[in-house]
C-alpha cells in the first residue's frame, strides 16, 4: 500500500473515522486503523486508495504529542500519500495545554516539510462554516459564531473564546498565518496564495461556506500538494477534495449508499455530556433502549472501584439484553445533570487530571462494552463521545475500521477488524455532538438513506 492518494492522521477515533467515511462513499476504498499496523493486517487493504491512523491526541497534553505524533506522521509518510492530513475537529476543540494543534503542526512539519501548510477547518455538509476567517458551527438551536455557540463556547476541556481560528491557534504556535478568504476563493485563489507566501506566511487559513467555495478550496490544496503537502484540518479537507476531483472528472460520482439492515439489538456505551447526546439518550429510553446510568466517580477512586462499576453495570447490561433491550450505558445525561454534578465533587476530592479520570471513564465503558458483546451474542454496536471512542475502542481490541453504512456525516455505520472476538463488529463512532435525536434507533435499522425521525 504506496503511492497512495491521500494519508491522514485522527486527533480522536470518531474524527478520524469521519474522513474514512467520506472517502469511501465518495468511491475511495479506505481504510482507518487504531495503531500501526502490522504486514498481515495491512494485507487485508491492498486496494484501498487512503489510510488512516486514529490516535487520542485532542486529548493529551504537549509532552505526549512530542513523543508520540511524529512517529505516526512518518509511519503514513513512508507509504507516501501525496498528501498527508493531520484531522482536527471541525469545531477546533484545542488549547495551549492540550489537544495543541499548534504543537500538531509542528509534528507534522518535521516529518514532511511543506512551504506552508493549508488550514480547512469548515465542513458545510455537516453545518461548519467558515467567513473571512471566522468558524462557524450549527446546532439544534441554529448556527452560532463559535465563541457563541451553546456547547463549544463552554466545552469543559477546550471552551472556544475566539472564533478567528488564526488568533486561537496564534497561542499554540508561533508559525505566521495568513488568510485565504471567500472574496479571493470566488476570484483568484491561487494569487492569493503565492501572495501569502511571499509575505512568509506559514499556515494558511481558508473558508468554506457552499460548494463552490468548497471546491475552490479543494482544487488550491490539491494542485499545490507539491510544495504543501502536508494538510490540517478536518473532514472537510475531503469533502472539499472530492467535490474537485468530481468536478473536473478524476472521480466520478459512486452509487448510493445502502443500509446495513435491522438488527432486533445493539449495545451502546456514551461518555458525552452533549446536550444533543442527551436528546439522543432521552429518545432511546422510549424506544427499546434501556438506559443504565454509570456512576463516573468510580473513575476517581481506586482501581478496585472501578472494576466493581464495570462488573455492576455488564451484568445490568446482559440482564436488558437477555430481556430483549439494547443496552445503553451512560456516565451523563447533559452537562449540567445531577451525574456530571457529582463527578465533579468527586473529581475535585480526587486530585487526579481531568484528562487521567476521562481516560479511566472511558476505559471502563469500553469494558462494559466487551464484556456486554462477549456475554450476548450481539454484534452490533455503538460509542458515543468523541475522547471516549478511542479509550473504549483498545478495550475491544480492534485495529481497523472501514465504512459500511451512512447516517448523518461524521458517524457512520462500520466493520471493525481485530485479532479477538470481535472481528467483523458493526460499531458506529459518533461525538458528543453529532448525530439525529433518533440516532441510536438510526444505528439498529443498519444507517443508509435518511429515514424520517422519530418524535
Amino acid at each position: 500500500m504506496t503511492n497512495l492518494r491521500l494519508a491522514w492522521l485522527g486527533d480522536d477515533f470518531t474524527g478520524a473515522a469521519a474522513v474514512m467515511e467520506v472517502l469511501t462513499f465518495a468511491g475511495l476504498p479506505s481504510v482507518l486503523f487504531t495503531e500501526p499496523p502490522t504486514a498481515a493486517l495491512m494485507a487485508r487493504f491492498a486496494d484501498c486508495a487512503a489510510v488512516g491512523l486514529a490516535t487520542t491526541a485532542r486529548a493529551q497534553g504537549l509532552d505526549w504529542m512530542a513523543e508520540h505524533l511524529p512517529p505516526l506522521f512518518a509511519a503514513l509518510d513512508a507509504r507516501r500519500p501525496q498528501i498527508l492530513h493531520y484531522k482536527i475537529c471541525s469545531t477546533f476543540d484545542s488549547a495551549p495545554h492540550l489537544g495543541s494543534i499548534g504543537a500538531a503542526i509542528a509534528a507534522g512539519l518535521s516529518v514532511r516539510p511543506s512551504r506552508a501548510v493549508p488550514l480547512l477547518t469548515a465542513a458545510p455538509a455537516m453545518r461548519r462554516y467558515q467567513a473571512f476567517g471566522h468558524l462557524f458551527a450549527g446546532s439544534p438551536q441554529g448556527v452560532f459564531r463559535l465563541d457563541r455557540h451553546p456547547v463549544m463556547a463552554h466545552h469543559p476541556a477546550t471552551p472556544m473564546a475566539e472564533a478567528d481560528l488564526l488568533a486561537h491557534l496564534s497561542a499554540q504556535t508561533d508559525l505566521p498565518g495568513a488568510l485565504i478568504d471567500l472574496e479571493a476563493l470566488a476570484t483568484d485563489p491561487q494569487a492569493r496564495l503565492e501572495e501569502a507566501l511571499a509575505q512568509g506566511a506559514r499556515i494558511l487559513s481558508i473558508d468554506s461556506m457552499d460548494p463552490a467555495s468548497e471546491a475552490a478550496a479543494g482544487a488550491l490544496i490539491w494542485r499545490n500538494r507539491a510544495r504543501m503537502g502536508f494538510v490540517a484540518g478536518s473532514q472537510g479537507v475531503e469533502y472539499a477534495l472530492v467535490r474537485h476531483w468530481q468536478q473536473t472528472g478524476d472521480l466520478p460520482a459512486p452509487p448510493p449508499p445502502a443500509s446495513a439492515g435491522r438488527v432486533a439489538q445493539i449495545a451502546a456505551v456514551s461518555g458525552s455530556v452533549s446536550p444533543v447526546t442527551a436528546a439522543q439518550l432521552d429518545w432511546a429510553g422510549r424506544h427499546g433502549f434501556a438506559l443504565l446510568p454509570f456512576d463516573a466517580r468510580a473513575a476517581c477512586g481506586s482501581e478496585a472501584d472501578l472494576a466493581a462499576e464495570v462488573a455492576r453495570l455488564t451484568a445490568a447490561a446482559l440482564r436488558a439484553a437477555s430481556d430483549g433491550s439494547s443496552p445503553l450505558i451512560h456516565s451523563a445525561a447533559g452537562h449540567d445533570g445531577a451525574q456530571v454534578g457529582a463527578f465533579r465533587s468527586a473529581l475535585s476530592a480526587s486530585g487526579l487530571a481531568p484528562e487521567t479520570a476521562a481516560r479511566r471513564i472511558g476505559e471502563g465503558l469500553g469494558r462494559i462494552l466487551d464484556g456486554v458483546l462477549r456475554g450476548s451474542g450481539i454484534r452490533r454496536a455503538v460509542i458515543s463521545g468523541g475522547d471516549t471512542s478511542g479509550h473504549a475502542m483498545r478495550q475491544l481490541g480492534l485495529t481497523a475500521l472501514t465504512a459500511l453504512a451512512p447516517t448523518i456525516p461524521g458517524a457512520a455505520l462500520c466493520r471493525a477488524y481485530g485479532d479477538g472476538p470481535h472481528d467483523g463488529l458493526e460499531i458506529a463512532l459518533k461525538g458528543g455532538q453529532m448525530g439525529s435525536t433518533d440516532y441510536f434507533g438510526w444505528i439498529r435499522d443498519g444507517g443508509g438513506p435518511r429515514h424520517q425521525e422519530q418524535p
